[in-house]
């Protein structure tokens, strides 16, 4: 697998090619997965206290560079409210725009605090989408549905419900530390896709869960409705995740599921990506723990 940063995929694109004709030739984006930041001693896999100096080495990285935007997978902090207060102040260097996933580990607050969670990271959705030239960025909220992030009564009855179903299956993804998309999250999905595929744009999703290998411990509880969901869209070109904090990859019908290796697990290196969006290719050129790699954009 080509993992040289810079270069170009000279591809035919047989169907769904948007017309990039009047965009870049390409733009850049930051990656972080997983940095979870918290006041608590290492354990054997995770070194929580070193994730400022981590998330800083990143954010000088991506003051460097001229990038669209920055992203966070999820997973901001491990635990406690007050965590937020010692990476916010960092993160808000970024020079580019910046944009969060939810994470669980975001949700691991006192019960009262978890209402303000999304707006101390600055959302003002928990799922969202926006747009750059030709892609269409859809920011999915894996909490949605969950033991630790479903805040309204409605979501908690919802989520017993589609837990209780699905556990019949003995799915070993069926952990209270993942969660679920709802009904109502599935259809906002569902129009996206179809607003993007009357606008001729590429479709990037952004989630802190999994979805792609079957079975997984790590997946999203319903992961096989989405999958279904987004089978009959040929313009949806990549899953990106974080949450399986040892990272991986696969290429199922010319989409890229690529999951995002863990900051928090570094202890003498880093890991975050600056990720090239060309005409015809993902570019991810790794730091760190991260692996470089090309995708083709089919």
């Amino acid at each position: 697998m080509m993992k040289t940063y810079g270069i170009v995929f000279f591809l035919i694109i047989l169907s769904c090619k948007p017309d990039t004709s009047k965009t870049s030739e390409y733009f850049d984006i930051g990656i972080i997965a997983d940095c979870q930041f918290c006041d608590c001693p290492n354990n054997s896999v995770r070194y929580y206290r070193n994730s400022t100096k981590r998330l800083q080495e990143a954010v000088t990285v991506f003051n460097s560079k001229a990038l669209k935007y920055v992203i966070h997978l999820g997973d901001f902090i491990d635990r406690d409210f007050a965590s937020f207060d010692s990476v916010l102040p960092i993160w808000n260097t970024i020079k580019s725009d910046k944009k969060h996933v939810l994470g669980n580990h975001d949700f691991s607050v006192v019960d009262s605090l978890k209402p303000l969670v999304p707006m101390k990271l600055g959302l003002s959705k928990r799922y969202y989408s926006f747009k750059i030239h030709n892609w269409r960025f859809i920011v999915l909220d894996g909490n949605d549905l969950s033991k630790h992030g479903a805040i309204s009564r409605e979501k908690r009855t919802e989520t017993d419900s589609l837990y209780n179903l699905l556990v019949k299956d003995s799915l070993p993804n069926l952990k209270p530390w993942n969660g679920g998309l709802s009904r109502t999250q599935l259809h906002w999905v569902k129009s996206e896709l179809n607003e993007a595929l009357h606008n001729n744009e590429w479709v990037g999703f952004y989630c802190h869960f999994p979805v792609a290998r079957d079975p997984d411990m790590h997946n999203i509880w319903n992961y096989s409705q989405f999958l279904e969901l987004i089978a009959d869209y040929k313009n949806v070109k990549f899953y990106f995740n974080g949450h399986n904090h040892d990272g991986d990859y696969l290429e199922q019908n010319g989409v890229h599921f690529l999951t995002f290796k863990g900051m928090v697990d570094t202890s003498d290196s880093s890991a975050f990506s600056i990720v090239r969006m060309t005409k015809d290719s993902i570019i991810v050129k790794g730091y760190g723990r991260e692996t470089s790699r090309g995708l083709k954009i089919k």
